[in-house]
């Protein structure tokens, strides 16, 4: 009877701490179809690892089995959820860089054309200000000469104008002095006196 005993103390205590630490078999046979439908329940903590008895040792790898796979089902379905996330951001982020790249190539492109076309109006419009100026210089070079031909002209009749008056004067110096000489040949005074002598 002595060596009876202390196997009953032994069976009784692992018998208890499994009572604390595992839940009971029937709760545990309900639960996987609950924790696989709900997959954020906390799993229950990992199995204790002392000895206990034959029947409990059967029935604890199966539920720490569907705790595990149920927990490692959470797992991968957060992770590839995570992953899920992360692609579509990273996708949402390539398309906002390609989207800003071509908006920025667009406007890139239109200063260009406008820059292009700002350049192409002041080239013409300074070619049709070189060739105005051209027209002008011209013109001025032109109207120059006429003023110069006329003052060339103008000049030579001053010179046949002058010449005119001095032959003129000439002949009418001579004429004077042949009248003179005639009076003092003759020795009768002019008729009039001091006039004019044309007349």
């Amino acid at each position: 009877m002595a060596t009876a005993a202390p196997p009953e103390i032994v069976n009784q205590k692992p018998a208890v701490e499994e009572t604390m630490t595992d839940p009971p078999l029937a709760s545990v046979m309900e639960k996987p179809n609950d924790v696989m439908q709900d997959k954020s329940a906390i799993p229950p903590p990992p199995p204790d690892d002392s000895k206990t008895t034959a029947v409990v040792d059967q029935t604890a790898p199966d539920t720490s089995a569907a705790m595990k796979s149920s927990k490692g089902s959470h797992d991968r379905d957060i992770a590839l959820a995570k992953v899920e996330d992360e692609k579509r951001l990273s996708f949402v982020k390539a398309w906002e860089e390609s989207e800003k790249s071509k908006v920025e190539n667009k406007a890139q492109k239109k200063l260009s054309e406008v820059s292009s076309w700002e350049n192409s109006k002041k080239a013409s419009l300074e070619a049709q200000l070189r060739k105005i100026e051209e027209q002008l210089e011209k013109k001025k070079a032109d109207y120059a000469e006429k003023i110069r031909n006329k003052v060339a002209l103008i000049h030579k009749e001053a010179e046949e104008k002058r010449a005119m008056v001095d032959a003129k004067r000439g002949e009418e110096i001579l004429k004077t002095d042949e009248m003179a000489a005639k009076y003092r040949a003759t020795g009768h005074a002019p008729k009039k006196g001091f006039g004019c002598f044309g007349c």
